[in-house]
């Protein structure tokens, strides 16, 4: 069998339509038509709130799925006051950037962010020379937890006489966070939110679109995210005003004159009207991407219902919704996996689970934290098998860079990345290629 990948990109068709627009009408620079034309599609998305009594109408949907055809949910518009803007930029850690940016945050500041995500949310906070303090998760959504996030906002008023600048918490793996608390916490310390949606493009609370709910939201279209422009991220941002500035930076800063004049640091942050041709035909697509990552979850969880030591990680309630862009298991410690017993025994010198750009070589064969060893066997095990999969995101508040950093942590984050493991959910993987890891998984367990 083929290589099965984590999440590739799925093209609607339209693609080449709408870039073969832009070469027509020489509009091959960061700006253009099909960025306005991106930015206004993801406005009308982010803005639908689906009701709790969203009718299921019959509507086959082009996936790769081989069992009944899956459903698309009418959505209803029932807040017709939730009005977001959205800014089309090069990156979803741009984006992160430029709403640091917009908060007001600077050398010497503290900023309050998730500890267990992808680096793209925190280093943004060290562009600016500010510090990030990390919060670590609570075990239902895996995100930030509420009550963590209050003792850390009020243990560092205590010790620095500052109220931190900002919140970021974030949709691991299209996880909704709990958000009503979190905004609760922070509109009572003043605090604004930047929701790091960059995993959780259509994930929902309570009906609402991630991204939505505090001042900023981050979006990602990354090459393996629910849609991809290639590269590039959006901001969410809450009216016109607040869009007109993150524009304003984005585009180097340029002031209203006839020549270029510059009295602020910007920077080239904007989308390049090619990739937004991209997003164009991906919106097409979206409803249909989600609804597949979706089915590949609940096939996840019924074949792997009844093996004993895999846990599916499954919405916490009814209140969240999740794309589930990747769908995520733990693995018992005391599973045994095949080949278990050699785990770690080698430095690893290259480029691990398709991680491009990795250019450094390991200096050590272990780390002070890592997955258990039956983690690591099984994905192994996956790889020799064709198939891609990986730990869960490394703690940051454990990541060498940020040993100095501020953590306020529980060890939910550290004991859910040593038996944790993402699996392939992408457009791509079939309903066989889920029943075919499934088999893999079960092969190489003792």
């Amino acid at each position: 069998m083929d290589r099965i990948y984590l999440c590739l990109a799925h093209m609607s068709g339209k693609e080449q339509d709408f870039i073969k627009e832009a070469f027509d009408t020489n509009w091959v620079v960061p700006m253009g038509p099909n960025v306005n034309a991106f930015e206004k599609d993801l406005e009308h998305f982010v803005n639908e709130v689906e009701s709790e009594e969203s009718i299921t109408k019959d509507q086959s949907l082009k996936t790769n799925s081989q069992l009944a055809p899956l459903k698309l949910k009418q959505v209803s518009i029932l807040n017709s006051q939730l009005d977001k803007k959205v800014v089309c930029l090069s990156a979803g850690t741009a984006a992160v950037h430029l709403a640091l940016l917009a908060c007001g945050v600077e050398a010497g500041d503290e900023v309050l962010v998730q500890s267990f995500t992808f680096c793209a949310s925190s280093h943004p906070i060290t562009y600016l020379g500010a510090t990030p303090v990390f919060v670590d998760s609570e075990r239902e959504s895996w995100n930030m937890d509420p009550d963590l996030l209050e003792e850390a906002i009020k243990d560092r008023i205590a010790k620095t006489g500052k109220t931190p600048k900002a919140i970021i918490p974030v949709a691991l793996y299209g996880m909704p966070y709990q958000i009503d608390r979190i905004m609760e916490i922070a509109d009572r310390y003043g605090i604004p939110v930047i929701e790091d949606a960059a995993e959780g493009l259509g994930s929902r609370f309570k009906g609402q679109v991630l991204g939505t709910f505090g001042k900023y939201g981050v979006l990602s279209f990354n090459g393996n995210k629910m849609i991809t422009t290639s590269g590039g991220g959006a901001l969410i941002c809450d009216n016109e005003k607040d869009k007109n500035e993150i524009l304003f930076y984005a585009t180097q800063a340029r002031e209203s004159y006839p020549y270029y004049q510059h009295e602020h640091i910007g920077y080239n942050y904007r989308m390049s009207n090619i990739c937004a041709g991209i997003g164009r035909g991906q919106m097409t697509v979206i409803d249909e991407h989600i609804v597949h990552h979706k089915h590949v979850q609940e096939l996840y969880c019924e074949l792997l219902k009844d093996v004993k030591g895999i846990k599916m990680h499954c919405n916490p309630g009814p209140d969240y919704d999740s794309n589930f862009w990747l769908c995520t298991c733990t693995l018992d410690p005391e599973l045994k996996v095949k080949g278990q017993e050699n785990a770690y025994k080698e430095v690893i010198t290259g480029a691990v689970g398709g991680a491009a750009g990795v250019t450094h070589a390991a200096s050590t064969a272990v780390t002070d934290c890592q997955p258990n060893t039956n983690v690591e066997a099984m994905r192994v095990a996956l790889d020799a098998a064709n198939i891609e999969a990986r730990p869960l995101w490394k703690p940051m508040h454990k990541q060498p860079v940020y040993k100095n950093a501020p953590a306020y942590t529980n060890g939910v984050s550290e004991s859910l990345f040593a038996v944790g493991l993402c699996l392939p959910a992408g457009p791509y993987v079939t309903d066989d290629h889920v029943r075919y890891i499934v088999n893999a998984i079960k092969s190489a367990i003792i």
